[in-house]
């Protein structure tokens, strides 16, 4: 695996901190830097187990549904098919939280890095700043790129790797098929199986949309 680059570092750390920072991220500005990296990383270990508990209870949930139809089928077909589905699910959603916890095995690299690489550390403050600025103009872009669906009822992870990669492409500079690559990353270990491709998805539209806008 070929390590990673400081802005890759501090896309992770704003996408793990971003929802359990202060409404007014502006205040990150007055932080001393070992203060802003204990900001940022413990916000992206309350998010991390947030969503790992939340996989691991969803995988509960279907297997007990599946337990509960194989043991109601009386073999019927229908039903056998059902509980085979629901514990599909349910093994997907382990495996999710199989790779969400193995994320933190890099925690010990990415604090360090954090408070080695002043890059590190001001990229994942711009990206929370830039996000929570310009949130109404973001989730706009966003809206009108969602087919049959809204950006409050995505995941929490899926609309903050949203987020970051609109911010970055309509704000920060940074070249779209940068900003879509690196997104589709970040949902390849954070998101469910199919998250990658619905982030690739709604950001090809976002910028479908600049082009003709």
């Amino acid at each position: 695996m070929q390590p990673r680059k400081p802005q890759q570092i501090a896309r992770e750390l704003a996408l793990l901190s971003l929802s359990q920072l202060p409404v007014n991220p502006k205040k990150l500005d007055k932080l001393e830097d070992d203060q802003l990296v204990s900001k940022l990383v413990l916000g992206a270990v309350r998010t991390l187990t947030s969503e790992v508990q939340d996989t691991l209870d969803n995988a509960a949930g279907e297997l007990q549904r599946s337990n509960d139809r194989l043991l109601s089928s009386q073999t019927r077909a229908s039903d056998l098919n059902s509980a085979r589905t629901m514990l599909q699910e349910a093994i997907a959603c382990t495996q999710t939280a199989i790779n969400q916890l193995g994320t933190a095995v890099d925690f010990p690299v990415l604090i360090q890095l954090a408070n080695q690489d002043k890059g590190v550390r001001n990229y994942a403050k711009e990206l929370v700043i830039t996000v929570n600025e310009n949130r109404q103009i973001i989730d706009e872009l966003l809206s009108t790129a969602l087919v049959d669906w809204q950006v409050t009822r995505l995941a929490q992870i899926d609309r903050d790797i949203l987020q970051i990669a609109v911010a970055e492409m309509k704000f920060l500079g940074v070249p779209d098929s940068i900003a879509i690559n690196e997104a589709v990353e970040l949902a390849k270990r954070y998101s469910g199986d199919d998250g990658h491709r619905f982030i690739n998805g709604v950001l090809r539209r976002v910028t479908e949309q600049k082009k003709t806008a």
